[in-house]
Protein backbone atom coordinates (compact mmCIF):
# COMPACT_ATOMS: atom_id res chain seq x y z
CA UNK A 1 0.00 0.00 0.00
CA UNK A 2 1.37 3.40 -1.00
CA UNK A 3 1.84 6.26 1.44
CA UNK A 4 -0.14 9.33 0.42
CA UNK A 5 1.35 12.83 0.11
CA UNK A 6 -0.17 16.30 -0.15
CA UNK A 7 1.90 19.25 -1.42
CA UNK A 8 1.40 22.78 -0.09
CA UNK A 9 3.32 25.33 -2.14
CA UNK A 10 2.23 28.60 -3.77
CA UNK A 11 4.56 28.01 -6.73
CA UNK A 12 2.35 25.57 -8.58
CA UNK A 13 4.87 24.78 -11.33
CA UNK A 14 7.33 23.69 -8.64
CA UNK A 15 4.59 21.75 -6.84
CA UNK A 16 3.65 19.94 -10.07
CA UNK A 17 7.31 19.08 -10.73
CA UNK A 18 7.75 17.71 -7.21
CA UNK A 19 4.50 15.76 -7.55
CA UNK A 20 5.78 14.15 -10.74
CA UNK A 21 9.00 13.15 -8.98
CA UNK A 22 7.12 11.62 -6.05
CA UNK A 23 4.79 9.73 -8.37
CA UNK A 24 7.89 8.04 -9.70
CA UNK A 25 8.72 6.63 -6.28
CA UNK A 26 7.33 3.08 -5.83
CA UNK A 27 5.85 3.54 -2.36
CA UNK A 28 4.29 7.00 -2.61
CA UNK A 29 1.40 8.70 -4.38
CA UNK A 30 0.34 12.35 -4.46
CA UNK A 31 -3.25 13.11 -3.48
CA UNK A 32 -3.23 16.78 -4.55
CA UNK A 33 -1.35 20.08 -4.56
CA UNK A 34 -2.68 23.30 -2.94
CA UNK A 35 -1.33 26.85 -2.87
CA UNK A 36 -1.45 27.62 0.86
CA UNK A 37 -2.41 26.29 4.26
CA UNK A 38 -5.97 27.59 4.19
CA UNK A 39 -6.65 25.55 1.05
CA UNK A 40 -5.22 22.51 2.84
CA UNK A 41 -7.60 22.95 5.78
CA UNK A 42 -10.49 23.03 3.33
CA UNK A 43 -9.28 19.80 1.73
CA UNK A 44 -9.09 18.13 5.14
CA UNK A 45 -12.83 18.57 5.63
CA UNK A 46 -13.14 15.42 3.53
CA UNK A 47 -11.52 12.52 5.46
CA UNK A 48 -10.48 10.94 2.16
CA UNK A 49 -8.21 13.94 1.56
CA UNK A 50 -6.14 13.46 4.72
CA UNK A 51 -2.69 12.21 3.62
CA UNK A 52 0.03 10.38 5.51
CA UNK A 53 2.53 13.13 4.75
CA UNK A 54 2.26 16.85 4.05
CA UNK A 55 5.13 18.37 2.07
CA UNK A 56 5.04 21.98 3.24
CA UNK A 57 6.59 25.21 1.98
CA UNK A 58 7.09 28.12 4.42
CA UNK A 59 6.57 31.38 2.53
CA UNK A 60 2.99 31.36 1.25
CA UNK A 61 0.08 33.82 1.14
CA UNK A 62 -3.10 33.53 3.25
CA UNK A 63 -1.72 30.87 5.64
CA UNK A 64 2.03 30.26 5.72
CA UNK A 65 4.01 27.17 6.65
CA UNK A 66 4.35 28.04 10.33
CA UNK A 67 0.61 28.51 10.78
CA UNK A 68 -0.18 25.43 8.73
CA UNK A 69 2.22 23.23 10.70
CA UNK A 70 0.71 24.43 13.98
CA UNK A 71 -2.78 23.67 12.69
CA UNK A 72 -1.75 20.19 11.59
CA UNK A 73 0.00 19.53 14.91
CA UNK A 74 -3.14 20.56 16.80
CA UNK A 75 -5.84 19.03 14.61
CA UNK A 76 -4.09 16.11 12.88
CA UNK A 77 -1.03 15.11 14.93
CA UNK A 78 -0.67 11.79 13.10
CA UNK A 79 0.03 13.52 9.78
CA UNK A 80 3.78 13.75 9.18
CA UNK A 81 5.05 17.19 8.14
CA UNK A 82 8.11 17.52 5.90
CA UNK A 83 9.22 21.09 5.22
CA UNK A 84 10.51 21.76 1.71
CA UNK A 85 11.67 25.36 1.44
CA UNK A 86 14.22 27.75 -0.03
CA UNK A 87 14.83 29.08 3.49
CA UNK A 88 17.70 27.49 5.42
CA UNK A 89 18.23 30.03 8.20
CA UNK A 90 18.29 29.00 11.85
CA UNK A 91 15.05 30.72 12.84
CA UNK A 92 12.96 29.20 10.06
CA UNK A 93 14.32 25.74 10.84
CA UNK A 94 13.74 25.92 14.59
CA UNK A 95 10.33 27.58 14.24
CA UNK A 96 9.14 24.86 11.87
CA UNK A 97 10.33 22.15 14.24
CA UNK A 98 8.58 23.86 17.13
CA UNK A 99 5.46 24.18 14.97
CA UNK A 100 5.39 20.43 14.37
CA UNK A 101 7.57 19.64 11.34
CA UNK A 102 9.29 16.25 11.52
CA UNK A 103 11.73 16.95 8.71
CA UNK A 104 13.30 19.82 6.79
CA UNK A 105 14.70 19.91 3.26
CA UNK A 106 16.06 22.64 1.00
CA UNK A 107 14.47 22.85 -2.44
CA UNK A 108 17.79 22.44 -4.22
CA UNK A 109 18.12 18.79 -3.12
CA UNK A 110 18.50 15.87 -5.51
CA UNK A 111 15.36 13.73 -5.95
CA UNK A 112 17.18 10.81 -4.33
CA UNK A 113 17.40 12.72 -1.05
CA UNK A 114 13.68 13.44 -1.19
CA UNK A 115 13.07 9.69 -1.37
CA UNK A 116 15.48 9.09 1.51
CA UNK A 117 13.65 11.74 3.54
CA UNK A 118 10.22 10.27 2.84
CA UNK A 119 11.39 6.76 3.73
CA UNK A 120 12.99 8.00 6.97
CA UNK A 121 9.88 9.96 7.86
CA UNK A 122 7.73 6.85 7.48
CA UNK A 123 10.12 4.44 9.22
CA UNK A 124 11.62 6.66 11.95
CA UNK A 125 9.14 9.52 12.24
CA UNK A 126 11.68 12.23 11.36
CA UNK A 127 14.38 13.27 8.89
CA UNK A 128 16.94 16.08 9.13
CA UNK A 129 19.93 16.33 6.75
CA UNK A 130 23.34 16.90 8.28
CA UNK A 131 23.26 20.69 7.90
CA UNK A 132 19.87 20.93 9.62
CA UNK A 133 20.74 18.48 12.39
CA UNK A 134 23.84 20.54 13.17
CA UNK A 135 21.82 23.73 13.48
CA UNK A 136 19.17 22.07 15.62
CA UNK A 137 21.77 20.66 17.99
CA UNK A 138 23.76 23.87 18.35
CA UNK A 139 20.74 26.13 18.74
CA UNK A 140 18.70 23.92 21.07
CA UNK A 141 21.38 22.47 23.29
CA UNK A 142 24.53 24.48 23.04
CA UNK A 143 25.68 27.61 21.24
CA UNK A 144 22.61 29.74 21.92
CA UNK A 145 21.62 28.08 25.16
CA UNK A 146 19.77 30.34 27.54
CA UNK A 147 22.39 31.61 29.95
CA UNK A 148 20.08 32.93 32.62
CA UNK A 149 16.90 31.47 34.03
CA UNK A 150 14.42 34.32 34.07
CA UNK A 151 10.64 34.58 34.27
CA UNK A 152 8.70 36.65 31.78
CA UNK A 153 7.40 38.77 34.68
CA UNK A 154 10.89 40.32 34.70
CA UNK A 155 10.21 41.85 31.28
CA UNK A 156 8.35 45.09 30.69
CA UNK A 157 5.34 45.05 28.37
CA UNK A 158 7.39 46.81 25.71
CA UNK A 159 10.20 44.29 26.03
CA UNK A 160 7.65 41.49 25.64
CA UNK A 161 6.37 43.11 22.46
CA UNK A 162 9.90 43.47 21.12
CA UNK A 163 10.70 39.81 21.84
CA UNK A 164 7.75 38.69 19.72
CA UNK A 165 8.91 40.88 16.82
CA UNK A 166 12.40 39.36 17.16
CA UNK A 167 11.03 36.18 15.59
CA UNK A 168 9.97 37.97 12.41
CA UNK A 169 12.05 39.13 9.46
CA UNK A 170 11.34 42.79 10.23
CA UNK A 171 14.23 45.21 10.57
CA UNK A 172 14.65 47.25 13.76
CA UNK A 173 13.25 50.25 11.88
CA UNK A 174 10.14 48.28 10.91
CA UNK A 175 9.76 47.00 14.47
CA UNK A 176 9.95 50.60 15.67
CA UNK A 177 7.14 51.54 13.29
CA UNK A 178 5.01 48.68 14.65
CA UNK A 179 5.75 49.73 18.24
CA UNK A 180 5.35 53.47 17.48
CA UNK A 181 8.84 54.35 18.64
CA UNK A 182 12.25 55.16 17.18
CA UNK A 183 14.84 52.67 16.00
CA UNK A 184 17.12 53.80 18.81
CA UNK A 185 14.40 53.01 21.38
CA UNK A 186 14.00 49.54 19.87
CA UNK A 187 17.74 48.99 20.13
CA UNK A 188 17.47 50.04 23.77
CA UNK A 189 14.93 47.26 24.40
CA UNK A 190 17.26 44.85 22.60
CA UNK A 191 20.28 45.85 24.69
CA UNK A 192 18.30 45.58 27.93
CA UNK A 193 17.21 42.06 26.99
CA UNK A 194 20.76 41.12 26.02
CA UNK A 195 21.78 42.05 29.56
CA UNK A 196 18.86 40.26 31.23
CA UNK A 197 19.17 37.05 29.25
CA UNK A 198 22.89 36.94 28.58
CA UNK A 199 22.65 36.81 24.80
CA UNK A 200 24.63 38.82 22.27
CA UNK A 201 22.54 38.42 19.11
CA UNK A 202 18.95 38.80 17.93
CA UNK A 203 18.97 35.13 16.96
CA UNK A 204 19.72 34.26 20.58
CA UNK A 205 16.72 36.31 21.74
CA UNK A 206 14.50 34.70 19.11
CA UNK A 207 15.65 31.22 20.16
CA UNK A 208 14.74 32.07 23.76
CA UNK A 209 11.24 33.09 22.66
CA UNK A 210 10.72 29.94 20.59
CA UNK A 211 12.08 27.53 23.20
CA UNK A 212 10.33 29.11 26.19
CA UNK A 213 6.86 28.42 24.78
CA UNK A 214 5.55 31.39 26.78
CA UNK A 215 4.91 33.67 23.82
CA UNK A 216 2.03 33.59 21.35
CA UNK A 217 3.69 34.04 17.96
Amino acid sequence: MKHTVALVDDHMLIAKAIANIIEGFPNYSVLYEVEHGKALTEKFKNPQNIPDIVLLDISMPVMDGFETAKWLKSKHPNVLILTLSMQDDDLSLIRMIKSGAKGYLHKNIHPEELLVALDALVSKGFYYPEWAAGKVFSNMSGDTKQKKQIDTTDFSDREMDFLKYCCTEMSYKEIGEKMSCSTRTVEGYRDALFKKLGFKTRVGLAMYVIKSGKFRL
